[in-house]
């Protein structure tokens, strides 16, 4: 059986979301979508609160991931270990709130999503994510493991999709909220994108008020990132995976705005 995978890029604050919710569903349908993840990380453009949360799955997200802003909004915290499908970095410290990945059992088969953190040019106390996926793999088995690589070098990125070439279905990078070009199938059989880009305001930088990152390259005092307004993308990447091999035999990345 031949099932779609879609991956949504991350969400940046209330013109995201919004966007995602009138435009998330229509995708789903029109691409025979049997499967959805969504990075909620930057909803409140640092963090995400439980009710955006909620509001992501009401979109039509199956499962939420996170990233170096997971602890950005502390309302979240209780919120990790409540809700079983919102996810935060694998490779977190083992005592913080929440877990690494999640399991979810649908009627063609067992999926295995994972979210991980980079550590290159990342200022936070992240483990090898590299070994930390090799922990998991020897524990958990899946008939469909997605892996959502929240990582800020290129590098990083394309290196953790060939160790995991045909070890997951599907890895997909995030973070850096610049769709990159260059979805493929790797030689062992896993899919892969090096950056699935962002859903959030077009004229922004990265999401961000231009003039607050301008200000911030020129040097002066840096003030709370507040998300820029007006017309909105969704970008995302579709990878169709077979439920028999767990392997990917299509990957596409695809945009849509006003």
């Amino acid at each position: 059986m031949k099932i779609n995978v879609l991956a949504v890029g991350d969400v940046v604050g209330r013109g995201g979301l919004d966007y995602l919710a009138r435009h998330l569903r229509s995708i789903i349908a029109m691409r025979s979508i049997d499967f959805t993840v969504v990075n909620g990380e930057n909803v409140a453009v640092n963090g995400l609160t439980p009710a955006q949360a909620e509001e992501i799955f009401d979109a039509g997200a199956d499962v939420i991931t996170l990233g170096n802003h997971t602890w950005g909004r502390k309302e979240i915290i209780p919120y990790l270990d409540e809700s079983l499908n919102i996810i935060r970095p694998l490779n977190y410290a083992p005592q913080v709130p929440g877990r690494g990945f999640v399991r979810i059992e649908r009627a063609f088969g067992t999926v295995l999503v994972v979210n991980l953190l980079g550590r290159f040019a990342m200022d936070f106390g992240a483990e090898n994510p590299f070994l930390a996926m090799d922990q998991l793999l020897a524990d958990e088995q899946a008939d469909i493991i997605l892996v959502d690589f929240h990582a800020e070098g290129t590098g990083e990125k394309l290196a953790m999709g060939h160790y995991l070439d045909g070890r997951v279905s599907v890895v997909w990078g995030t973070h850096t909220h610049v769709q990159t070009s260059d979805a493929t199938v790797l030689p062992k059989g896993s899919g892969y994108v090096t950056d699935i880009g962002m859903t959030g305001p077009i004229h922004s930088v990265l999401g961000v008020k231009p003039e607050q990152s301008i200000s911030m390259f020129l040097g002066n005092p840096r003030s709370r990132f507040e998300a820029a307004t007006g017309k909105c993308k969704l970008e995302c990447a579709i990878f169709t995976v077979d439920t028999e091999t767990g392997k990917t035999e299509h990957a596409e990345v695809l945009r849509i705005h006003d």
